[in-house]
């Protein structure tokens, strides 16, 4: 059977992981993010909230706008609200969504599924009696 693990840290340490060492774990991609943040105001004052709301209140749901935001290990347990285009959908953190961004589990893109075609929309549909 195999053990639940981030980068050989058990679930249970994983909040531990100071940003440092996150960075040096993590894909070059979202290291040169978290090196860039002075850059990215948006995204150094959205990681800034998330600190303060944990403390005070870790249940309470985070809502954003901030899809590229990387999802680091001290968010673990956190629930944040991801704007998809149309609306907030529910993303809870945990050990397997470390380092993968927050817009990976809120698609702003749905199936559609349309019905059959309407009546005249076809030329043997056009003598279909109405109901």
């Amino acid at each position: 059977m195999k053990k639940e693990s981030f980068k050989g840290f058990e679930p249970e340490k994983i909040p531990s992981i100071t940003l440092d060492e996150f960075t040096k774990m993590t894909t070059s991609r979202n290291r040169r993010t978290i090196k860039r943040l002075n850059q990215n105001p948006r995204l150094k004052n959205f990681m800034k909230k998330v600190r303060e709301v944990l403390v005070k209140n870790p249940k309470k749901l985070i809502k954003t706008h901030i899809r590229d935001a990387i999802i680091i290990p001290e968010w673990m347990g956190a629930a944040f609200g991801v704007y998809n285009g149309k609306e907030f959908k529910r993303v809870d953190v945990t050990w397997d969504k470390i380092g993968k961004r927050l817009g990976d589990y809120s698609h702003s893109c749905s199936r559609v599924l349309h019905s059959g075609p309407g009546v005249g929309a076809t030329r043997g549909s056009k003598f279909v009696p109405l109901k």
